[in-house]
């Protein structure tokens, strides 16, 4: 008896997991118009690129490509799923810096960054991948030109991009 209800509920929860495929396959167009403001809204939260740039080392091995996007009228930084920097830093931050070329307008080994030249976005959150950084709004972008991984407590440059349109 137990097999048997086993089996009747087994087939119930296919026959119900493939209507929901069946379901969520339908386009928005054979769904009707109704729909077409969900479509419409979910493209208008996708973000846009305004600037992009790929990163220079500089006291670590820092790559991938940081890019300024703008999401629902907030701004970003972006690093892309390629980025990666080293974990041997303590305190490593993301900035935004007035520089366009901040590892060749600094010395080795460390490249040491001058107050009042960039603004923290926030701490790191990963050494690899994808992640976003909100930038405040009373931030102007035309000033910033270059996204910057920093070691705060040393004072070490670690990576540069230089964000061009």
């Amino acid at each position: 008896m137990k097999l048997k209800t086993f089996l009747t509920l087994s087939l119930a929860s296919l026959v119900m997991v493939s209507f929901a495929k069946e379901v969520s396959a339908e386009t928005p167009a054979a769904m009707g118009t109704q729909n077409n403001s969900v479509v419409q809204l979910t493209q208008s939260k996708q973000s846009t690129a305004t600037k992009i740039g790929n990163f220079v080392s500089g006291e670590h091995t820092t790559q991938g490509t940081a890019s300024i996007t703008r999401k629902n009228g907030q701004s970003f930084v972006e690093l892309d799923k390629s980025f990666k920097t080293s974990s041997s830093g303590p305190d490593l931050v993301v900035i935004l810096h007035r520089s366009d070329n901040v590892i060749g307008s600094t010395k080795p080994p460390s490249y040491s960054l001058k107050k009042g030249d960039y603004v923290v976005l926030g701490r790191l959150q990963k050494f690899s991948g994808a992640q976003s950084y909100a930038i405040p709004k009373n931030i102007n972008l035309a000033n910033y030109k270059s996204a910057v991984i920093w070691c705060r407590k040393f004072n070490a440059t670690f990576g540069a991009a230089k964000l061009s349109n």
